[in-house]
């Protein structure tokens, strides 16, 4: 079974990570909008940076649930 497989599985079956998976790309979104900017303000590259540490996380812990989903299987 593919990564990709399996993320549409843990999506269907898992709430947490659905949820995860959602803030993840809302995360991507966000942080796209930061990048098309010439110029952040102190703030913005504060809120930026935070942002891509809470995306890492969330990316980890992702990654934790296909590993233990691919352990079960």
């Amino acid at each position: 079974m593919s990564e990709e497989e399996i993320i549409e599985v843990l999506k269907k079956e898992n709430e947490e990570f659905r949820k995860l998976y959602q803030e993840h790309r809302e995360l991507d979104g966000m942080l796209a909008e930061f990048n098309k900017k010439h110029h952040l303000s102190s703030e913005e590259e504060v809120e930026m940076n935070r942002m891509k540490k809470e995306k890492l996380h969330k990316k980890d812990k992702i990654a934790d649930m296909i590993r233990e989903y691919k352990k079960r299987k």
